[in-house]
């Protein structure tokens, strides 16, 4: 995926940058809540139609999502809660993003951009959602392509090309069919299961909306690729 791809070629000089900002002391959640105000910032420039603008404000915000992990990782500050925060604030930059386009083309009676707007923002947020629901019954729920770092590259290329519409019909239609994709193959792993079992090892139900058992994984990476 993406996710990885970047990861690997980026690996290297975000580990120097982290090394770099590490030492200031900065805490790693302000980078975190810094990432949120710049998307909230492009969001803005997109609901006054800056495309371009907006897309380069959101490259420094991803870069933000990138480096808080490694700093929190060389502070000794990683935390579970920072994984938890951190993908809060990632469903509301998508959502604040979104609808900075939305906000845009109601503005200039552009109706049908409008509503491909809202679908995209349903089908990113439906994504994550789904992938989580899907974690607490069966081990991997992660299938599909349209994970939050390729929406975001996605838009950053429509924002810098000046092509957002094209963006939405991709965003509105993919993202969805990843949600499909996610039920799907979660009901392939689950149809045959006793109507008894919960989530993996589990001997009862989980209810909606009942987190899934904490695995043992001390890193601020909640959220990333959802």
């Amino acid at each position: 995926m993406l996710t990885r791809t970047v990861g690997r070629r980026l690996s290297w000089p975000l580990e120097r940058l982290a090394a770099l900002l590490s030492r200031t002391g900065i805490p790693p959640n302000v980078i975190t809540w810094s990432a949120l105000v710049l998307n909230l910032w492009a969001a803005v420039m997109f609901a006054a139609g800056r495309f371009r603008a907006g897309a380069g404000l959101m490259i420094l915000a991803g870069l933000g999502d990138l480096l808080d992990g490694p700093v929190a990782r060389r502070q000794g500050r990683v935390s579970l809660f920072g994984g938890f925060l951190e993908s809060i604030l990632d469903r509301y930059a998508d959502l604040m993003l979104f609808l900075g386009l939305l906000v845009y083309y109601v503005s200039v009676n552009r109706f049908l951009y409008a509503v491909l707007a809202g679908i995209a923002m349903a089908g990113a947020v439906m994504v994550s959602y789904a992938k989580a629901r899907a974690e607490s019954l069966v081990p991997a729920g992660d299938v599909g392509f349209w994970d939050r770092p390729e929406r975001l590259v996605l838009m950053i290329i429509g924002g810098l090309a000046n092509r957002m519409p094209l963006v939405l019909w991709i965003l509105a239609i993919g993202a969805n069919v990843t949600v499909i994709h996610r039920i799907y193959h979660t009901w392939t792993q689950t149809k045959d299961s006793s109507p008894d079992a919960g989530p993996l090892g589990s001997t009862r139900p989980a209810s909606l909306g009942e987190a899934r058992p904490v695995p043992n994984l001390m890193t601020r990476t909640a959220g990333r690729g959802r």
